[in-house]
């Protein structure tokens, strides 16, 4: 493996896959359910205006299973850990909306798919921390009305968060990591490209081959919890 403290500024960018051993399900089901709702009826905005108890109860189920059952994993321990003590550029990107990587201990991480654990008004666009359930009766901390918070998370034909950051670190960076990603959903699929514009090395961590690992330099595969661990050492 390359010897990563040879790199001035690193990216990592995360996906369900770190986060698939600690019991978070990675993707939807081959028969086009997640969790048992169809992804069309759960995240999008039109879903939302349609049918907010239905959308707002398949998220309270996830935001319970996150605090109730769910652990970080050796994999996320050890980019903390390895965050603490690198002296370079560090830069932590998920597209998971669950709090994993802090609870393993990373800080500044940017959730570009939202986050699990927040709600947003859509009145003033402020952001709430919440860890109990919601629905259109209960009443926003800011404008103190119903119906007016939802789910802080990017739904499809969302415009995803940080992108102007990520694209900024992306373009500075010496060394790109992709860690258990599918290489599907864009634009965190193209960051390899960019990361590659500037002459970065790039390197993909995953469980199998992505739909984009042939952009890559270098690649490892195995679970994450062993690889991950292995790499950052």
């Amino acid at each position: 493996m390359i010897n990563i403290r040879d790199y001035h500024s690193i990216v990592v960018l995360t996906g369900a896959g770190i986060s698939a051993e600690s019991g978070v399900k990675t993707f939807r089901d081959d028969d086009g359910l997640w969790n048992g709702y169809k992804v069309e009826k759960v995240a999008t905005p039109e879903a939302f205006d349609e049918n907010p108890n239905l959308v707002n109860e398949f998220y309270n189920l996830r935001r319970q299973q996150l605090i109730s059952s769910v652990k970080p994993n050796d994999a996320h321990i050890a980019l903390a850990e390895f965050s603490h003590i690198y002296t370079g550029n560090f830069t932590l990107v998920t597209q998971n909306v669950d709090n994993l990587h802090e609870q393993g201990g990373s800080e500044h991480v940017l959730h570009m798919h939202g986050e699990l654990l927040k709600a947003r008004c859509v009145n003033t666009e402020q952001i709430f921390n919440i860890d109990s359930p919601i629905d259109p009766d209960t009443k926003c901390q800011c404008c103190q009305r119903s119906g007016t918070l939802r789910p802080h998370i990017v739904w499809f034909g969302e415009m995803p968060l940080y992108l102007e950051e990520i694209e900024k670190r992306l373009l500075e960076c010496d060394l790109f990591i992709a860690i258990g990603t599918s290489g599907q959903v864009y634009p965190a699929a193209g960051f390899v490209q960019m990361a590659s514009m500037t002459d970065a090395t790039t390197v993909e961590l995953n469980l199998k081959p992505s739909d984009v690992h042939s952009s890559f330099n270098h690649a490892y595969y195995g679970p994450a919890t062993q690889i991950v661990r292995e790499f950052f050492s």
